[in-house]
């Protein structure tokens, strides 16, 4: 079976440092290729994922400046991937909403990974594909989506585990990773670490859209000492700072669809400690891998007194979160799509 991966040509494939997306499209097509598949991916020049790779733009462009720039090569770029592998692929995976009206042109299968969280428009553009199969990637997301549960399905994202270390021995400080901004309540994890009395190491991308937020909210408090940041970081620099923490503070202010980082932080055996919302009760266990908490109060609470074995939080992602998994279910997807003719199962993902 071949498969075409249609990546967004913005960021190399896995990504340098920021690129959530770009990072579960690497693990996919190398997991893909490990089973034999004969892949192809359609990304920017400066990938590096051991498999076919084809691609328009040579450079990363990222940070984005031009909104206008960026959809308009994005839709180029993913009119060509389509059309290019339309021509030989027996199924085609995208990775962004606007390559979906592509799919108009092909016969060939067209399965779309959505990784954004709800948006009334994107829904409404949605209904009017009804030949793509969707694939959310939490239990969440789907629900807010209003498609035939025949064409869509929950596939948890998965990890490679041999790319995170175990560190057993913890030290005093906690971590929050990920891009600085409201929604990903950087303000609030200073706020938990000083409720605590424990450091805190801030890591993360600050984009120009949020560079007021920084100066205001985050940068006052920055210091060097209790309050450090750390710049962004790549897997290397991730397994030590996430594993040698106390925990991962997930103070987020929106619906997150899946958070990878989740899985990242506990696959070093660092706990999660989380607010509410979107699929964090699908991705953190309780009492387990971390603790969810409501509140600033309740996130000092947790901090203080962590008293979870840094083994079994590693052990819940090896049972629950790895990339083995996450390719099985894609390729249970991509054989039943193949083969229209046998019956469909519609997989449950849950993981507690």
């Amino acid at each position: 079976m071949k498969i075409a991966l249609v990546a967004p040509p913005f960021i190399a494939v896995p990504p340098k440092k920021y690129g959530g997306t770009e990072l579960f499209i690497a693990e996919l097509a190398t997991g893909l290729k490990d089973k034999g598949l004969d892949v192809v991916l359609y990304a920017n020049g400066e990938s590096t994922v051991p498999v076919e790779l084809r691609y328009m733009f040579e450079k990363e462009q990222w940070p984005l400046q031009n909104e206008m720039e960026a959809t308009l090569k994005e839709l180029t770029h993913s009119a060509w991937a389509v059309k290019d592998a339309a021509a030989e692929a027996d199924l085609v995976h995208v990775n962004t909403a606007p390559s979906l009206s592509f799919s108009r042109f092909v016969d060939v299968p067209f399965v779309y990974t959505v990784h954004h969280d709800y948006q009334q428009e994107l829904a409404d553009y949605y209904a009017t594909l009804p030949d793509v199969s969707y694939v959310t990637i939490s239990d969440f997301q789907r629900d807010k989506l209003p498609i035939p549960q025949t064409k869509m399905r929950t596939i948890h994202h998965g990890i490679d585990l041999g790319l995170y270390q175990l560190h057993e021995h913890k030290q005093q400080y906690l971590t929050f990773l990920g891009r600085v901004a409201p929604p990903k309540g950087t303000h609030l994890a200073i706020e938990i670490a000083k409720k605590s009395g424990i450091p805190l190491k801030i890591a993360g991308e600050i984009q120009p859209i949020y560079q007021e937020y920084w100066e205001t909210r985050v940068k006052p408090h920055v210091d060097g000492k209790f309050i450090e940041y750390v710049g962004e970081v790549g897997v290397e620099q991730k397994n030590d700072l996430l594993g040698n923490s106390l925990a991962m503070l997930f103070p987020i202010q929106w619906d997150e669809p899946f958070g990878l980082v989740l899985v990242e932080a506990m696959a070093c055996g660092t706990p999660v400690v989380a607010m509410p919302g979107g699929s964090v009760a699908e991705i953190v266990k309780e009492g387990v891998s971390g603790h969810v908490s409501p509140s600033v109060e309740g996130f000092a609470r947790y901090a203080k007194d962590l008293n979870l074995d840094p083994k079994a939080v590693r052990q819940y992602v090896e049972e629950n979160c790895s990339v083995a998994r996450m390719v099985d279910d894609y390729i249970q997807l991509y054989s039943e799509l193949a083969a229209p003719d046998q019956s469909r199962r519609e997989p449950q993902r849950v993981v507690a």
